[in-house]
């Protein structure tokens, strides 16, 4: 329907699905209302503050203690990844207790405690309520979480009575040691295809690890470890078992079979008050549900600006569409494939790089998100040269500008235009402050986020709030330099209507930010299924990380090509994409400062550099444009 997120009626449809999905996913994960969900706060061993959902039965008799799960995610994730997990013990009459590690989520990071992250206080904080079967305690945790979960039961192995490890090891970092004695149930479910074999089990291939002396010291054999057979028993909390789903590790929380595994053995070791098969899962229809939930709050975004750019305040956010003078024909292709790979190439080396030259201090916290700092910012360096050499050498022969490519209001010189620059701005930020809006309604009316598996966009803390604030200008230039990229050298000529062309231009920017990568992680993973190695060996982690962008870029592109056609400029999409990318990438990353000494020098001065080159793009020339510049597109 042309115009629709113009209309009124569009922010009505959006909200409506946001809360028919919403309401759906809630139904899920509250089994019916037959589970009760409470987000919970509790002082850690070292005085930080740690998080956690709790699931109880909604209509439990508290005089009846019940058995009790502990569960934790992994590095870089929240509470939130263990929903899979946490909705299936939850339904089968378990109290659960699913934590933020340290450091991630709304969980305060501690010097203190490098190896448990918090797990021996949730432990402490299960077992104290009135509640819960201090005899019947589990924990289960997936990679990082299953170290922290392991070293908290080694620690207190009397408070512990069953322990499953998802993706994860013994003896790594100190998570602990189990051999055949360890008094309490264990199973380690280690997928086909995990990524981090080498690390947690010094062997090559995931399906090495049968043989491996650290799991013959757990299940106290000789030979090699047989799937899914018991060692042990049950009854004196010696049970052993090993599980191989034919997943990778990200894929632990998407598998039904990796759940499945998990429930399995917790029916088997603390029989369920309401024992369920295994095999009946309903967890991913709630995931669903937040990923339709998801769409309709980008809907939303999208009705929310259509809207405002009819009120006469944002009027000047918008001009007459300028025609397209970027490259064409051949040089196009060959264009938008230097442009997508370059971004997939500097990938992992200018993020090991970013992750070097600033350590998670007091300004940037956040060490993976400081090694995304350098890879964009080094990317608008060479997108801003490419497009230069583009410019000199090609455009400027058939006419293009400043103006052509979205950046100037005038084309006659160069100018920005103050008055639509404050509404672009105004425009932006009421667009992304109305998605966190309802990202917070939806916190608080269901518990839930929007996500789909690795991708979620979640409500952040006051400090996560602040953090995302200092790394928006670094993020700025990259999608001010994007945005010229894919809306000034790399527009395509119009279609044969409004709808055709709009999704031509979604389509070839989002081919263009998104194939680069996605071609890495082929070659990654490919390479993985194939012969059990990944193609870059060293890079498991930023390889799982990569995953994310697919998504992401094309929502990025999604925006910038939304907000230019209706605005004629690339500012409005720049500015939405920095708050929302900064967002997503703060609020799901882990914050590594704790009070350390680190020095912030390089951090704050690449910080004012930005600044800096960011205030002379958007205020040099500035000028009040002609009502011609500023008046709205037919």
């Amino acid at each position: 329907m042309k115009n629709f997120f113009s209309r009124p009626l569009s922010i009505i449809v959006s909200l409506l699905i946001v809360l028919i999905s919403g309401l759906i996913a809630n139904n899920v994960q509250t089994d019916n209302g037959n589970v009760s969900i409470k987000d919970v706060r509790f002082v850690g061993d070292n005085g930080n503050l740690l998080s956690a959902l709790l699931y109880t039965p909604a209509k439990m008799d508290p005089t009846k203690p019940l058995p009790a799960v502990l569960t934790m995610h992994g590095y870089i994730n929240s509470r939130e990844a263990q929903t899979a997990f946490d909705i299936e013990f939850a339904r089968r009459g378990y109290v659960v207790l699913s934590m933020d590690m340290e450091g991630h989520g709304y969980s305060e990071q501690s010097p203190l405690d490098p190896t448990m992250r918090g797990s021996l206080a949730g432990l402490s904080y299960l077992r104290n309520l009135a509640f819960v079967n201090k005899e019947k305690i589990a924990l289960e945790g997936h990679s990082m979480g299953g170290w922290s979960i392991l070293a908290a039961a080694t620690a207190k192995p009397e408070w512990v009575h069953t322990v499953i490890q998802e993706g994860s090891s013994t003896e790594t970092f100190y998570s602990g040691e189990v051999t055949a004695k360890t008094p309490f149930n264990y199973a380690i479910v280690f997928s086909k295809y995990d990524e981090f074999a080498p690390l947690m089990w010094e062997v090559a291939k995931a399906p090495q690890i049968v043989g491996t002396d650290k799991l013959k010291k757990v299940f106290g054999a000789a030979d090699s470890i047989v799937p899914e057979k018991l060692y042990g028993s049950f009854d004196n909390k010696s049970a052993r078992m090993l599980y191989t789903p034919n997943v990778i590790h990200p894929g632990d929380h998407w598998s039904k079979a990796a759940v499945g595994n998990a429930i399995d053995f917790l029916q088997q070791s603390m029989p369920a008050p309401a024992p369920i098969d295994p095999s009946s899962q309903v967890w991913r229809t709630k995931e669903y549900g937040t990923f339709v939930a998801m769409i309709g709050a980008f809907l939303f975004l999208f009705s929310v600006a259509g809207n405002m750019l009819r009120a006469g305040l944002f009027q000047a956010a918008v001009r007459p569409r300028p025609d397209g003078k970027g490259i064409t024909g051949s040089g196009w292709i060959v264009g938008a494939l230097i442009s997508t790979a370059i971004p997939a190439v500097t990938f992992f080396k200018f993020q090991e790089w970013g992750s070097k030259w600033f350590p998670a201090g007091s300004f940037w916290g956040q060490s993976i998100t400081n090694g995304f700092v350098i890879w964009v910012l080094f990317n608008a360096v060479i997108a801003a040269i490419l497009i230069g050499l583009w410019h000199f050498f090609l455009n400027r022969k058939e006419g293009g500008s400043t103006f052509h490519y979205g950046v100037s209001y005038s084309a006659a010189r160069f100018e920005i235009d103050l008055r639509g620059l404050w509404a672009s701005i105004v425009l932006a930020v009421s667009s992304v402050g109305s998605l966190y809006l309802l990202t917070l309604l939806i916190d608080s009316w269901f518990h839930l986020d929007f996500r789909i598996w690795v991708m979620a966009f979640k409500v952040m803390s006051w400090d996560q709030f602040v953090l995302m604030l200092k790394y928006t200008v670094p993020f700025l230039l990259f999608f001010l330099a994007n945005g010229l990229l894919i809306h000034g050298q790399l527009r395509l000529k119009e279609g044969s209507s409004e709808t055709a062309t709009a999704w031509k231009w979604f389509g070839a920017n989002a081919a263009i930010n998104t194939l680069g990568i996605l071609v890495l992680i082929l070659m990654q993973y490919v390479t993985l299924f194939s012969t059990g190695e990944l193609f870059w060996k060293t890079q498991a982690l930023l390889g799982i990380v990569a995953f994310q962008f697919v998504p992401v870029n094309i929502v990025i592109s999604l925006v910038s090509t939304y907000f230019f056609r209706k605005t004629g400029t690339i500012y409005a999409g720049a500015i939405a994409n920095t708050l929302l990318i900064t967002w997503y990438i703060v609020a799901g990353q882990a914050t590594q400062y704790a009070g350390q000494a680190v020095s912030n020098t390089s951090s704050i001065v690449t910080f004012l550099i930005c600044a800096v080159v960011a205030a002379i793009i958007l205020l040099v020339k500035r000028t009040k444009a002609s009502k011609a510049d500023s008046s709205l597109s037919a």
